[in-house]
């Protein structure tokens, strides 16, 4: 589970769905019923896998091109509203959310979001995981052009964090896209298994080291990458 490393991390760059937020089933839902009210019969199981992905890289896998010039916009803003009046008071952070960015901040390490969900939604998503006033940056999908597996939003925190080298970061998520994107970003990531995926997925995507949750993270802080 450990990586030996050159140079000790400075910064921290955190995914939110999955990783601090247990809101990957409510996001899979959101989508569900969304293509369902345009007429796609998509399965629960198909969407939950794509979750970690903005909606210009997940919408394409159940899409067709013409489908999303024609209506790709309304039906994202129909996920929207769906999330936010049915499933958004149903989110709830992972155990020991807050603890483990204490523990980085008392590191003396930079804390970044680095999330595919919008501005606004992270905003709020923040509020939930109870970690304002704990993160010097955050990036969201109004930050990047592509969203994860693209590194285009890793690239923008990097850029926040004020040009950092990214060998001297570390990115935590919990899906094969965050790492994915990690690793064209040219850093390092850590992968937890809370947002579902398997221990293989996410070391085969090419993360160095895996944990059950933010929990388990932050009780085996001493002897993992983040120092």
């Amino acid at each position: 589970m450990i990586s030996h490393q050159r140079n000790p991390p400075q910064a921290v760059i955190f995914d939110v769905d999955g990783t601090l937020l247990d809101s990957v089933d409510e996001h899979a839902m959101a989508w569900v019923e969304a293509f369902h009210d345009y007429g796609h019969r998509v399965s629960f199981e198909e969407v939950r896998r794509q979750i970690g992905k903005g909606g210009d890289q997940l919408m394409p896998v159940f899409m067709t091109r013409e489908e999303i010039e024609e209506y790709g916009e309304p039906l994202e803003s129909e996920r929207a509203r769906i999330m936010k009046d049915r499933y958004l008071p149903l989110i709830r952070p992972f155990r020991d959310v807050r603890a483990l960015l204490e523990r980085v901040r008392a590191d003396g390490k930079q804390i970044a979001l680095a999330s595919s969900a919008t501005r606004d939604d992270l905003d709020i998503y923040k509020r939930i995981a109870n970690v304002e006033g704990l993160v010097d940056v955050e990036t969201s999908s109004d930050d990047a052009k592509r969203s994860k597996p693209y590194p285009d939003i890793f690239q923008a925190a990097l850029d926040r964090l004020g040009g950092l080298a990214a060998d001297r970061t570390i990115a935590v998520g919990d899906t094969p896209y965050d790492a994915e994107a990690a690793v064209k970003a040219g850093m390092r990531s850590i992968g937890l298994l809370c947002g579902g995926w398997s221990a293989e997925d996410l070391k085969r995507a090419g993360c160095i080291a895996v944990y059950k949750d933010p929990a388990e993270l932050l009780a085996l802080y001493g002897v993992s990458p983040l120092t």
